[in-house]
Parts: structure tokens; C-alpha cells; sequence
């Protein structure tokens, strides 16, 4: 964990608010076509998404930028983590490697999730 002393306790913070709020923005997004498609191929009942479609359905347009913008601040901090990380010595506390490696994998899966939002509609 991260020492009081570290300087990137605030980076890690917002690296995953950024990286989650992102995840979750493409998922609203995501959930009027391409995730029921995808989930009925693959045969899994999709017929729970009907709600969250109608939610976020009228703010498609405001959850794509929402998404893209908090995903790219995210991806931005994560490459500061690991630039940190990578002159890390024993004297400074580091972002471990498995929250890095945690949040590249919600960035990647909120960037497929945006395209195939934006994609399938």
C-alpha cells in the first residue's frame, strides 16, 4: 500500500475514478445494442439491460464524451504511474504492479465498450 509520505496517492485515486467512471459510461452506452447482441450470441439472457438502455438511452450522446474524456484522463494518469514506477527506488513508495496492471485491463475493456457503443447504434 501507499505510504503517507507518497507522492502519488491522489494519481492512484483518480486514475481509477477516471478509469471506473469511464467503464461505467461505456456500459450505458453499450447497453442499447451492442451488449445485448453480444450476450445473446454467446447465449446469455440480455433482457436485463432493457432498463439501463432506457435510462441512459436520451444522454447517449453526453455518456460518449463522458466516457472518452474520463477514459483519455485515465489513460493519462496510468502512463504517469508507470513513468513513476519505472524510476521507483526502495526510499519512495510505488503504485504496485497489480493496480496498474487492474487499471490498464478496465481501460481497455471501457474502450471496447465505447466502441462497440458508438459502433452498433
Amino acid at each position: 500500500m501507499m505510504r503517507s509520505g507518497s507522492r502519488g496517492g491522489a494519481g492512484t485515486k483518480g486514475a481509477v475514478l477516471l478509469t471506473l467512471g469511464g467503464v461505467t459510461a461505456a456500459f450505458g452506452v453499450a447497453a442499447c445494442c451492442a451488449l445485448p447482441i453480444l450476450l445473446t450470441t454467446a447465449g446469455i439472457s440480455a433482457a436485463w439491460l432493457g432498463g439501463i438502455s432506457m435510462a441512459t438511452g436520451p444522454y447517449r450522446d453526453l455518456l460518449l464524451w463522458l466516457s472518452a474524456l474520463s477514459l483519455a484522463g485515465g489513460t493519462l494518469l496510468l502512463w504517469r504511474m508507470q513513468r513513476s514506477a519505472d524510476s521507483c527506488d526502495s526510499e519512495r513508495a510505488c503504485t504496485p504492479v497489480w493496480l496498474r496492471l487492474i487499471l490498464f485491463i478496465g481501460l481497455i475493456a471501457g474502450a471496447v465498450l465505447l466502441w462497440l457503443g458508438y459502433s452498433y447504434v
